[in-house]
């Protein structure tokens, strides 16, 4: 069961409390310390990706974002599906370190079963094995009545389960 990433951006904006850098080393390369374990990782803003870190201007108004998150502009409306839309109605959410990240965000997972409402926007997810996180009180009621039927399930009967559930409902459901 696949983690997915939408790009929004959402998880590490909150992430420049976690890593600090502590060096730079020139040639777009830096070492960062992770707040939490005290881990040190060299990373380098990967090539492709050097002309959008440059500028910092995306992550301006984030003042605990990660040293590395930056919003490329953005390409659709705000009237848009969340599927297609960004964090803070900004544009696409990158990693300019993507490719020597640390671990605790390599490890880190998003969602596997993304819940979208009727107009396409987010309403809730299910992260790890079956971690349901509603995000708004119409799907944490739902949730609550079916969530005992789901018991005894295993992992794909339970996804399909929980799929079916929130289709009846009116929602989509993306893997």
């Amino acid at each position: 069961m696949a983690c997915r990433c939408c790009q929004c951006g959402s998880c590490c904006s909150n992430m420049g409390t976690v890593h600090a850098v502590i060096e730079e080393r020139g040639d777009h390369t830096f070492v960062v310390r992770n707040g939490y374990s005290g881990d040190v990782k060299e990373v380098r803003v990967d090539l492709d990706k050097i002309a959008l870190f440059m500028d910092a201007s995306s992550i301006a108004e984030l003042p605990d974002a990660c040293p590395f998150l930056r919003f490329e502009a953005p390409r659709v409306s705000p009237a848009q599906s969340y599927e297609n839309a960004a964090f803070k109605g900004k544009g696409k959410a990158w990693c300019t370190v993507h490719r020597t990240r640390p671990e605790i965000c390599r490890d880190y997972c998003c969602w596997r079963l993304l819940i979208l409402d009727s107009c396409g926007r987010r309403v809730g997810r299910v992260m790890h094995r079956r971690t349901f996180v509603p995000d708004t009180d119409e799907l944490r009621r739902l949730w609550e009545q079916v969530q005992p039927t789901l018991n005894g399930l295993s992992g794909t009967e339970w996804d399909d389960a929980v799929i079916d559930i929130l289709t009846a409902a009116g929602y989509r459901v993306r893997r």
